[in-house]
């Protein structure tokens, strides 16, 4: 038995995923974070605080994300190819490190059992807005797709304290619950990320998912996680699993399997992500406890209706200065 989920979702056999979640998305992640498989203790490494010189201030830093991003011939192919890139210099380090406080300013009152986790900030805060909004962010996702309107599923703040373990190998086509693949969620963190602080980690390869597709899922216990990495280490399918420089985003596809190590440093891995959906998707039909309370994020839409609510506004990668309203909308948020 596993001791985050309740009686309705422990129901069913432990591959039954059917059931509604019926708690928080907080509740939801200590959930999650509990199906990886732990497999040695976590000696915490000494690593320096960021320095990041001298602070921009917000205007700089909205203007400096309404700018486009060059992005290096390949990256597209490259994209299409491995279900994912990591692309360098997408934000500078003043605008990360400003983030960076913003976001443990807004975790500040949010636990959790070694990850924290909060999402929908961007209803909250204008800064988190714009930069989970932003032309360079949306014009990099939509040119990754190869689509041209894209829509805001949710933001994500995560933080994995020090010692805290790994993220259990998944792809987000189990989680999310939209019909469309045309999905990309981003990865930024707002620090370095060496080895020890456990960076986000692909499986490469866009149809590697289909060497998993028949593997049950477990929601009580860690046997998914450990029969991934078996079976991506059986097909010798290459895992990347590199440090992440301060500046560096990357962008992964729904479709891609993806993990993440511990947090073996002395200091907090702070992430700021989000994910994006091409503009016309549906919802499934029936939306599992995997996809947590994904009516907070798509609100007063049925199973199989279009994703289109007030919070999933569209966002555009236009030329430099153009974008979005950074005003805060009217929306309902006790939806």
């Amino acid at each position: 038995m596993n001791p985050y989920l309740s009686a309705a979702t422990a129901a069913g056999g432990s591959d039954d995923v059917a059931p509604a979640w019926d708690g928080d998305n907080g509740q939801w992640w200590d959930w999650y974070m509990s199906l990886a498989a732990d497999d040695a203790p976590v000696t915490l490494v000494d690593v320096p605080a960021p320095v990041p010189g001298p602070l921009p201030d917000e205007a700089t830093i909205i203007a400096e994300l309404a700018e486009p991003y060059d992005l290096a011939v390949g990256a597209v192919g490259a994209f299409a190819a491995d279900g994912f890139v990591v692309l360098p210099r997408v934000v500078s380090p003043g605008a990360a490190e400003v983030l960076r406080r913003r976001l443990t300013d807004l975790l500040a009152t949010t636990g959790g059992a070694g990850l924290r986790a909060r999402e929908m900030m961007w209803l909250e805060d204008p800064l988190v807005r714009a930069a989970v909004l932003s032309p360079r962010i949306a014009g990099i996702s939509a040119a990754l797709l190869g689509v041209t309107t894209l829509r805001l599923y949710h933001d994500s703040a995560l933080c994995k304290e020090p010692g805290a373990g790994r993220t259990p190998w998944h792809h987000d086509a189990h989680h999310f619950p939209l019909e469309s693949h045309d999905v990309v969620s981003t990865w930024m963190p707002l620090q370095p990320v060496p080895s020890a602080m456990g960076p986000l980690s692909f499986a490469r390869g866009m149809d590697t998912w289909r060497l998993l597709a028949d593997l049950p899922f477990d929601k009580v216990g860690t046997s998914y996680d450990r029969r991934v990495s078996e079976a991506l280490r059986d097909a010798d399918v290459v895992v990347h699993d590199e440090p992440f420089a301060l500046g560096d985003v990357s962008f992964h596809s729904t479709l891609c399997f993806h993990t993440a190590g511990a947090n073996g440093t002395t200091q907090p891995r702070m992430v700021l992500g989000a994910t994006y959906y091409a503009d016309g998707a549906r919802m499934v039909d029936r939306p599992t406890m995997v996809s947590g309370d994904w009516r907070l994020f798509v609100p007063d839409t049925a199973p199989g209706e279009v994703a289109a609510s007030p919070r999933n506004p569209v966002v555009t990668g236009h030329s430099a200065g153009a974008g979005v309203d950074l005003e805060l909308p009217e929306v309902n948020t006790s939806v």
